[in-house]
């Protein structure tokens, strides 16, 4: 289980404080592992049965169930318990970063100038925030990812590190980063004749998953970019901490300021279902402008609805509906080949995998899966379970 936030912007929870961020931890638990395998049997012995009944076939996709099983007593409370402990989750960590603020910028400014890293901080105060961030608290965070409450304000970055080291209940490892571990070291087992120079991360709020990329490729130049001021400073900070040089920038993904053919890797994880659709299509279109020749595009996110039977296909989409995620549904039900084809690649070079977790499996199991990928999807793909795989697409140029 994640030990919470282990780096140089660590703040100090009193006990009360970690007793209430350890239950949230299990509530969430709770609710993802037992309460979901509860709906589940609930569906398989009641909503299914009475759906074929009624229509004389089953369900052909996550809308017809989603109709059917809004109506059931079991899935309000579900999604309500679901709902307010997400809340909880961000409530619980608030206190103790409102109490550090003054701490963590001072942190911060002792960081900006370590000898340990060379990163840097490029902020935008003209830089137009889009709605699809500053009109939604996405995920139920409070504030966004955009917010600021004072001078050189960090604290949704902290909002960011410590909710989510409570949400993910260690599925994202100590340090939030197993998604960009697990993903950074199969493409360099997998094609170890690529050897990036500079390489991208769109949308990386605190850049958990961009300091990956620098021990996979220890030469890269390694530039990140988000539209929130808060959680840039916190991860300019974080990565000084770490002693990884990055490069964070704030700009928009949709049209960013780099140069035609600039970087040999252009990376997201976690970023795109939170775009609305036009401007995704912006993004690769974006990613491919900035990629050099034979560089490679890769996303990380949920599975596609097309990947998917109808069931997993309808609990996968319960965010979009509940969880002030609008946007996560739209594009699961996109076709990553035909979105990738439209920014202007080739249909040849598409490419999508199935990676095993490597804090679950370790590193010999993602280099093992190198050679066993089938795009196969189940119910472990992208989902807080026991031996959770990250799903991910994208296209060489």
């Amino acid at each position: 289980m994640t030990k919470y936030v282990q780096h140089g912007l660590k703040i100090q929870s009193k006990p009360d404080e970690v007793a209430r961020q350890n239950f949230m931890l299990n509530m969430r638990s709770y609710v993802m592992l037992d309460m979901a395998t509860g709906m589940r049997k609930i569906y398989d012995h009641n909503i299914e049965p009475k759906f074929k009944k009624l229509n004389k076939r089953e369900p052909k996709n996550g809308n017809e169930i989603h109709k059917t099983i809004k109506k059931d007593t079991y899935f309000k409370f579900y999604s309500s318990i679901r709902c307010n402990a997400q809340e909880m989750v961000f409530r619980s960590v608030l206190p103790p970063i409102e109490r550090s603020i003054k701490d963590l910028k001072k942190k911060a400014k002792v960081l900006s100038k370590s000898k340990k890293a060379q990163g840097s901080l490029k902020l935008d105060k003209n830089l137009s925030i889009p709605k699809s961030v500053s009109a939604i608290d996405v995920h139920l965070m409070p504030g966004c990812y955009h917010s600021e409450h004072s001078e050189n304000d960090m604290s949704q970055g902290a909002l960011y590190d410590n909710g989510v080291s409570v949400f993910s209940m260690g599925f994202f490892g100590e340090k939030l980063d197993d998604i960009g571990s697990s993903i950074s070291l199969f493409i360099k087992k997998k094609y170890p004749q690529f050897k990036p120079l500079k390489i991208l991360d769109l949308g990386c709020t605190v850049g958990h998953n961009t300091l990956p990329w620098s021990k996979a490729y220890p030469k890269a130049e390694i530039h990140a970019l988000d539209v929130g001021a808060p959680v840039l400073r916190y991860g300019h900070a974080r990565a000084q901490s770490e002693g990884v040089s990055v490069h964070f920038h704030q700009q928009n993904a949709e049209k960013t300021n780099f140069k035609d053919n600039s970087f040999d890797l252009v990376f997201s994880s976690m970023f795109l279902h939170e775009v609305p659709s036009k401007g995704i299509k912006l993004v690769l279109k974006e990613a491919k402008r900035l990629l050099k020749p034979g560089g490679l595009m890769l996303h990380m996110e949920l599975p596609p609805n097309k990947m998917l039977d109808a069931y997993n296909s309808f609990y996968l989409d319960w965010d979009s509906y509940y969880n002030k995620e609008p946007y996560y549904k739209p594009f699961r039900d996109m076709e990553p080949e035909k979105v990738c084809m439209k920014a202007g690649f080739s249909e040849n070079k598409f490419v999508q995998f199935i990676i095993p977790s490597i804090g679950q499996f370790g590193e010999k199991e993602i280099i093992k899966s190198i050679k066993s990928q089938n795009g196969n999807v189940d119910d472990r793909t992208g989902r807080f379970t026991k031996g959770i795989h990250w799903y991910c697409f994208g296209s060489w140029k």
